[in-house]
């Protein structure tokens, strides 16, 4: 039941507000480990603090935590992820786990937060 007197929330305004981080263009080599499908190898295509999207030739199940092995400007990072999303070939992966690996992400983040704002990228 929606509230008088109260705007509904637009279906683009209610995508933009379940996303916890912001996402940052990124284009790097991802190496996915997964139970089912085996070593696989992508391209990143953007991260956020909570996650990364890729592009994968091959099926990766939703809802399967695989392992993702990546580099970043602060470092390499091996880090558990739940696959969240597919659309084509394009997967969303939330990260699980690592604290450490996690702190190499947000500070890849935040450069990339002050680079993209500069450059005119979102």
């Amino acid at each position: 039941m929606e509230a008088q007197n109260q705007p509904a929330a637009s279906p683009n305004r209610e995508v933009v507000d379940k996303r916890h981080h912001p996402r940052f263009k990124l284009e790097v080599k991802v190496s996915i480990t997964s139970r089912t499908s085996g070593l696989l190898t992508g391209r990143t295509l953007d991260i956020s603090e909570s996650g990364i999207s890729a592009l994968l030739r091959i099926e990766v199940p939703l809802g399967e935590v695989v392992d993702l092995e990546f580099t970043l400007p602060f470092g390499h990072v091996v880090i558990y992820a739940m696959v969240r999303q597919k659309n084509a070939f394009r997967y969303g992966f939330e990260f699980v786990g690592s604290d450490t690996a996690k702190k190499i992400i947000q500070s890849t983040c935040r450069e990339l937060a002050v680079e993209q704002s500069l450059s005119g990228e979102s």
